[in-house]
């Protein structure tokens, strides 16, 4: 789905939304990759009882490449419970991320997901969201930017599909892996609100238009804090090493552990 005007969205009585970003799924191997796959099929059972609306903010896959007639083989049992959740009502908002930005139609066709491939914003409840998987935004990430032009150019685009999947997909696998500027191994620390570029973003969209929150995924530092007099930087950290959510129940937006 493309950008547009703000999505307005009113919760029923006793009904919940929840935000999870950066699963990468996939990685280190598949091994471990399944462990953290079947603790986050715990965390969705979990909250399906309330929850009216799911944010998933982006990199669901450490690496994804749609091919017109293939997918990546793997993640049955995590797509399953979200086509679990999607048949039962439950509405799922996908952002693609840096590492699964190739994602075509496949979970919109076969998951019912509402995909974004940009920030969005979101009117929850009276309250503003301003929600991004978050790479790319604000001043310097120079290298990443010019590797994304790259990675989104429809003719590098068109190249990487003649690739043969079992080719394409071990070669994205690898660069996702050890490419620095894709993985995101060196922005594992807190660098203080002045040189945090997400937090100088969002400063700077606050002087354009009010938002309550601004919700991202990318940094995997779990963080909420205050950056205007009524406003949140919110950042959902990972289901990697921290394994956390955001739950809001139309009133209060909470940063979670889950187990």
């Amino acid at each position: 789905m493309d950008k547009r005007r703000p999505i307005i969205l009113n919760l029923q009585e006793g009904k919940k939304v929840y935000f999870a970003s950066d699963q990468h799924f996939g990685a280190p191997d598949e091994n471990s990759s399944k462990i953290r796959e079947n603790k986050f099929i715990r965390f969705l059972d979990t909250i399906k009882k309330d929850c009216e609306f799911l944010f998933l903010l982006g990199d669901l896959f450490d690496f994804w490449h749609e091919y017109k007639t293939v997918v990546p083989k793997g993640f049955i049992r995590v797509l399953g419970k979200l086509a679990e959740l999607s048949d039962q009502g439950i509405i799922i908002y996908c952002f693609t991320g840096n590492h699964d930005l190739w994602m075509r139609d496949y979970l919109e066709k076969e998951l019912h997901v509402i995909l974004f491939r940009e920030e969005q914003e979101f009117c929850i409840n009276g309250k503003e969201f301003f929600i991004a998987h978050g790479d790319g935004l604000g001043p310097g990430d120079h290298g990443y930017k010019r590797m994304k032009k790259l990675f989104t150019n429809p003719v590098a685009r068109w190249f990487f599909r003649w690739l043969h999947p079992d080719i394409g997909v071990a070669l994205g696998n690898y660069l996702s892996r050890k490419n620095k500027l894709i993985s995101g191994d060196e922005d594992v620390k807190f660098l203080g609100e002045d040189k945090e570029w997400l937090i100088i973003f969002s400063k700077d969209k606050l002087k354009e238009k009010f938002y309550n929150y601004f919700i991202y995924g990318h940094r995997h530092l779990p963080m909420d804090l205050k950056i205007g007099e009524e406003s949140h930087y919110v950042n959902l950290g990972d289901w990697i090493t921290y394994f956390t959510y955001v739950e809001f129940d139309g009133e209060m937006l909470e940063l979670k552990n889950f187990e």
